[in-house]
C-alpha cells in the first residue's frame, strides 16, 4: 500500500484530503498542512528502541520517593523565578517568541550558566556552529561539558543523547526537526508530534531537562499542534515590551505558579536581569501629573510592581464609541467605564477611550481596577491626580470597592518607591467607587 498525501489542521487535528482555505472542524484558516500517511508513517520508536513501560504494575504513591536535588539552579535568577524555583530533572519547556526577541540568547546564556553538573547539550537547526561560537564569544559564555550539535535528524539527535547523557539539553527549534519515519516534508504536524515525541520521551526516562524553542504565529501564539503543548511540562513566552525590556511568562507550569514572570533587558552583553523590576515600569515627573495618569502598584507571582495606567478620552466620531486597549482588557476597560458611569454620573458612552500601560507591561491583575477607574475619571474631568498618590482595589458592578490579595504588601512597596498615600478599600472610609473619589479631589469635583 503506498503512501497517500493528506492535509492536517494543525489546531484541531481534523484531517481533509485536499487543501481548503479554512479548516470546516474548528474554522481556523490556512491552518490545513499537507502530510502524508500510510504503513510507514507510523509512529516512530525512540531511536528505533520502544520506550520501557510498566509492564502493568501498579506502584503505591505512599512507596514512592522524591529525589532531594529534584531541582537545580538554572544559574540565571528571573528564570528561576518563572520556572518556580529552577530546573526540574526530566522536566520538558516549552518556549516561544517573536523572530528576534531573544529566544536563543536566553537558552545559550542558560545553557553556559547551568549549575548542575554533567554535559550540556545544545541542538541547533537554525544556525551554524560558527555563528553560535560567535554569539557565545560576544557574550561572554563559556562552560565546560558545553556541546554543540548542529543536526535536524531526529534519530540522529537521539543518537547523540544515547552516547553523551546530558542532563540539559536545548533543541532550536522545534519547527527544524524531521524523521523520515513522520513524512516527507519537515514543520510539518506529524514532524512536530513525533519528534516531540522522541525527544521528551528519552528526557523522562533519563531524568534530563529538556528546553524547547517554538515559533509562533501572526497571532502571538506558538506555532503548530496544541498537542505539543500538553505533553511538555510548562509553556513560557518571551515577550516584549517598551524599549529594551524583555518579559518571560509562564502560561503553563505543572511544577510551579503560573503567575510569576522574569524581566530583562537586552544590549550587546546578551539578556541582563533587571536589578530593581519594582520600579522598571514607572516614569518619573517633575511637578504636577498630566490628566488620566494613575499608579498602580500590581501582583506578579511574589512581588509587587508599579505600574502607570494612562487613559484619554475623546468624544466619539459619528456617534459610535470605541475602545482602544491592549494591555488591559478591553472588556474589563468598559465594565469599569460603565460602572463609573452609573454610580458616579460622568458619561462614557459618548467617549473614544484609549487605554495604555506604560513601559508595554500586560496586566491581569484585578487590583488595577480601581487606578484604572480613577485614570478613566481624570482623563474625562480634566484634573490630574496629586502626585504621590498610588490605589490598589477591585470594583464590583455594584459600584464597591473590594479588597485584593496583599494589600499590606502593596501599599509597603508603593511607600518605598515614593508613594506614601496609597487608596486601597476599607482603609478611609473607602467602600465605593465615590468614596475613593472624593478622597482624591474632594466634594467639589465635577
Amino acid at each position: 500500500m503506498k503512501r497517500t498525501t493528506v492535509f492536517i489542521c494543525r489546531e484541531c487535528q481534523h484531517s481533509e484530503s485536499k487543501w481548503l482555505g479554512r479548516c470546516p472542524q474548528c474554522g481556523a484558516w490556512n491552518s490545513l498542512e499537507e502530510t502524508t500517511k500510510g504503513p510507514e508513517a507510523k509512529a516512530p520508536t525512540m531511536a528505533g528502541v520502544p520506550r520501557p513501560s510498566s509492564g502493568g504494575k501498579s506502584l503505591p504513591l505512599a512507596s514512592l520517593v522524591t529525589q532531594e536535588d529534584w531541582r537545580f539552579d538554572s544559574g540565571i535568577g528571573e528564570v528561576n523565578q518563572v520556572l518556580g524555583g529552577g530546573i526540574v530533572r526530566g522536566g520538558t519547556v516549552l518556549v516561544g517568541g517573536e523572530p528576534g526577541i531573544g529566544k536563543s540568547t536566553l537558552l545559550l546564556q542558560l545553557a553556559a550558566r547551568v549549575k548542575t553538573p554533567g554535559r550540556i547539550l545544545y541542538v541547533s537547526g537554525e544556525e551554524s556552529a560558527a555563528q553560535l561560537k560567535m554569539r557565545a564569544d560576544r557574550l561572554g559564555l563559556a562552560r565546560t561539558g558545553l556541546e554543540i550539535l548542529i543536526e535536524t535528524h531526529v534519530p540522529v539527535i537521539t543518537g547523540v543523547f544515547d552516547r553523551l547523557k546530558p542532563v540539559v539539553i536545548v533543541i532550536d527549534s522545534i519547527q527544524t526537526l524531521y524523521n523520515p519515519d513522520a513524512g516527507d516534508v519537515p514543520g510539518t504536524v506529524n514532524q512536530l508530534k513525533y519528534g516531540c515525541h522522541e525527544i521528551i520521551s528519552w528526557a523522562k526516562e533519563h531524568e534530563a531537562a529538556v528546553f524547547l524553542v517554538a515559533h509562533v504565529t501572526k497571532g502571538g501564539q506558538i506555532a503548530g499542534p496544541k498537542l505539543i503543548e500538553h505533553m511538555v511540562d510548562t509553556v513560557l513566552h518571551f515577550e516584549e515590551a517598551a524599549g529594551e525590556v524583555r518579559i518571560l511568562r509562564a502560561t503553563k507550569n505543572r511544577f510551579g505558579s503560573v503567575d510569576e514572570v522574569g524581566l530583562f533587558t537586552m544590549d550587546e552583553k546578551g539578556l541582563s536581569e533587571v536589578k530593581n523590576p519594582e520600579a522598571l515600569f514607572l516614569i518619573r515627573r517633575e511637578g504636577e501629573l498630566p490628566p488620566g495618569i494613575a499608579v498602580a502598584p500590581i501582583f506578579e507571582g511574589t512581588r509587587v510592581l508599579l505600574v502607570e495606567i494612562q487613559a484619554l478620552t475623546v468624544p466619539a466620531k459619528g456617534g459610535l464609541s470605541r475602545i482602544s486597549s491592549d494591555r488591559i482588557d478591553s472588556t474589563r476597560v468598559s465594565r469599569v467605564a460603565a460602572v463609573l458611569e452609573k454610580h458616579t454620573g460622568i458619561r462614557f458612552s459618548d467617549q473614544d477611550i484609549y487605554v495604555n500601560v506604560a513601559g508595554g507591561m500586560r496586566i491581569n491583575d484585578p487590583g488595577a481596577e480601581l487606578p484604572l477607574a480613577l485614570a478613566l475619571y481624570s482623563a474625562r474631568t480634566g484634573t490630574p491626580l496629586p502626585p504621590g498618590l498610588a490605589s490598589a482595589g477591585e470594583l464590583s458592578l455594584a459600584g464597591e470597592v473590594r479588597p485584593t490579595a496583599h494589600l499590606r504588601r502593596r501599599v509597603k512597596a508603593a511607600a518605598d518607591l515614593g508613594y506614601p498615600k496609597t487608596i486601597v478599600p476599607e482603609e478611609g472610609g473607602i467602600r465605593k467607587v465615590r468614596d475613593a473619589i472624593t478622597a482624591v479631589w474632594g466634594q467639589s469635583t465635577p
